[in-house]
């Protein structure tokens, strides 16, 4: 590790407005001194060309904004402005939709699945071929580490385009004794922590069942969706087949109450989902929503100690916390919880928090300003509700928008920190002794998107699996994608499924 680690300034400390523990080894059994020094590893960034601006993908080409409105994208890990974007307005997103319409109608519907699966299967190859660009760009605008860009966002992008591809002249397979037809123009928009992820589990299915797309990226994280609109024009896909639109809040809300988009795809916030969910009330729109999450991970004292620990910090910790299922809330079983989260203390401290482009760092930068404060006052919060709070002793860079691995303990189920998403590294920690008190716990939430279980007993597994509401269940692991597998959840965790075969079915109507 990097010698700022034994490091502590009251500049760095002002600079973050966390503040450090005052003696944050005390209760640690372990000589961190003795520990590696890491030296730096920075990926290099040089290759990667960015604009000063970027204008909406339309109908094949970039294309002014109506009204010439533009907004600034941050790299949250050095606070500098990394170019303008096109603010969308109605006038672009009805442009957009149009192109989509007319794609849809001439060309993209009335194309044979082999032939649209050629596209596809097309774009997948060319993601990856430009996977350590994609790589860079993510981590440099949304402020995750380059180690999770670079081998788990990208790859998983092309084996969602891969995976889709395959299914585009097999529909008749997929719903055997049903004709599958596509709706039309799916309006789609999706969040930051996943920008590029989220982007192929959109438009990948929609293109795979003839439809055309028109999507918004988060205005925090443009970047990679633009580039890959750069992808789509050079794999000679027919123009309006992809759209993409960027701009904030408004911008979405053009897109999802435009009268002639036949479907809505959501990733974001509960609040957020709920208020689209108002609008389509009514309407004939088909919509999927994947809202938040404050995912269980329940630890049986038969589980692999070491083995669990690893799986709690991955997640948690994966991604900055802003992960929609990240395990938020620990329920470790009584007999072995004092020993659990002393390990689990002793591996926060050997976590690297720093430059998301550095290979040796595990956690980057918080996405935003706006996040950063939000983490900040949910980490006041938990103090004020009586928790105790234990945080790595690690320094933190003086610029950008960090947060040191944070655990809460002494929590009980009434607690804001253990229901409200805070969607940072802030992990609450509880107690229980028999297994159907572990399902109360983890059941007494208002979402229900995903859970863990750790235990060596198969019986275990299948009992309390099958008892905890959510979506997504891993067991003796977590935060484990595949594009064959659908997710999605339950409650307010949202409507609908994406990827997989479950993942078709928003994208078609069954005659």
């Amino acid at each position: 590790m990097s010698d700022q680690k034994t490091k502590s300034t009251k500049t760095e400390e002002k600079a973050n407005g966390i503040p450090k523990p005052t003696s944050p080894n005390s209760d640690l059994k372990l000589d961190y001194s003795s520990f590696w020094n890491y030296s730096d590893a920075p990926e290099s960034s040089d290759k990667v060309v960015i604009e000063d601006t970027y204008n909406h993908f339309i109908n094949g080409e970039f294309v002014e904004p109506e009204k010439g409105r533009r907004f600034a994208s941050v790299n949250p890990a050095t606070e500098e402005v990394l170019s303008q974007f096109a603010e969308g307005t109605s006038e672009d997103v009805d442009k957009a939709v149009k192109a989509a319409r007319k794609a849809y109608k001439n060309v993209w519907s009335k194309m044979p699945g082999r032939e649209r699966g050629k596209y596809i299967f097309r774009i997948a190859r060319m993601i990856q071929e430009r996977s350590r660009e994609l790589a860079i760009i993510e981590s440099m605008d949304g402020g995750k580490p380059i180690r999770e860009s670079r081998d788990v966002d990208i790859p998983l992008v092309a084996a969602h385009f891969f995976y889709y591809a395959g299914w585009a002249d097999k529909l008749e397979y997929a719903f055997p004794g049903r004709k599958p037809e596509p709706l039309g123009v799916c309006g789609q928009i999706i969040p930051w922590n996943f920008p590029m992820l989220m982007l192929a589990w959109k438009i990948a299915p929609a293109l795979a069942t003839g439809n055309t797309v028109v999507l918004k990226p988060a205005e925090t994280t443009p970047l990679t969706a633009l580039r890959f609109a750069e992808i789509c024009r050079d794999a000679g896909l027919p123009d309006g087949v992809v759209n993409i639109v960027t701009g904030a809040g408004q911008t979405g809300s053009e897109i999802v109450n435009h009268p002639d988009v036949n479907k809505v795809a959501f990733t974001g916030s509960t609040q957020v989902g709920k208020i689209i969910q108002k609008s389509l009330a009514g309407t004939d729109k088909k919509f999927t929503l994947e809202l938040g999450g404050k995912g269980a991970n329940i630890i049986f004292e038969d589980a692999s100690i070491d083995q669990a620990v690893e799986g709690v910090v991955n997640a948690i910790f994966f991604n900055q916390g802003h992960v929609c299922c990240a395990g938020s809330r620990l329920i470790v079983q009584e007999g072995i919880s004092d020993r659990f989260i002393q390990k689990l203390k002793d591996r926060m401290e050997t976590l690297i928090v720093g430059d998301p482009l550095d290979k040796n760092t595990d956690i980057g930068a918080i996405n935003s300003k706006e996040q950063y404060e939000r983490i900040k006052t949910y980490l006041d919060l938990g103090g004020k509700e009586g928790a105790v709070m234990h945080q790595s002793s690690c320094d933190l860079p003086q610029n950008g928008y960090f947060c040191r691995p944070t655990i809460f303990t002494n929590v009980s189920q009434s607690n804001r920190i253990v229901q409200e998403e805070i969607f940072g590294p802030v992990l609450t920690i509880q107690t229980f002794r028999t297994p159907d008190e572990a399902v109360q716990k983890a059941n007494n939430s208002p979402y229900g998107l995903s859970g863990g279980i750790w235990t060596d007993k198969g019986s275990k597994i299948f009992n309390t699996g099958q008892q905890v509401r959510a979506g997504v269940m891993w067991t003796n692991t977590f935060n484990k994608f595949d594009p064959t597998s659908p997710f999605g959840g339950y409650k307010e965790s949202g409507v609908g499924r994406e990827g997989g075969l479950h993942g078709l079915y928003p994208y078609v109507n069954l005659v």
